[in-house]
């Protein structure tokens, strides 16, 4: 049998064109390397920009003497006056001691009477008086409408 013959058919001398692949690698190299140098010279410069920066305030309004201590309730302690007007130390007032203060004044609104306007004749009751009267009032509005 015969052996098809194709002259246009023949043998490849390379799958890959070596001389491109060296001239990729070597201009990625070189390109790595300069945006390596311009990401450094940018670093610099605004770390330089950083430590010239002056902290000028933003505004004329004069800044309070306490203006670095947070309101109350406060999650990290500070010290602070007591009544007395002596110092409370930081590590007395902490988180938990904070939560079980605030607890305490919520239980004693909730369960003694005050003020709330004294002036406009507004009182804060019980949290059982309250909802006495709130059945009170209900069964009373009930029975007045058959």
């Amino acid at each position: 049998m015969p052996e098809d013959v194709n002259p246009e058919t023949h043998h490849e001398k390379s799958d890959v064109n070596v001389r491109a692949l060296l001239w990729f690698a070597a201009i990625f190299v070189v390109f790595g390397a300069l945006t390596y140098g311009v990401v450094l010279l940018m670093f610099r410069h605004f770390a330089q920009m950083a430590r010239n920066a002056t902290t000028t305030p933003l505004t004329e309004i004069a800044r309070p003497a306490d203006a670095n201590v947070p309101q109350i309730p406060r999650l990290q302690p500070f010290p602070m006056k007591q009544p007395g007007g002596t110092m409370m130390p930081p590590n007395t007032s902490t988180p938990v001691v904070d939560m079980e203060e605030m607890r305490g004044n919520e239980e004693q609104a909730l369960n003694n009477p005050g003020w709330v306007d004294r002036q406009k004749g507004i009182v804060r009751l019980p949290i059982a008086v309250a909802k006495q009267l709130a059945v009170q009032r209900l069964n009373a509005a009930a029975g007045a409408h058959p």
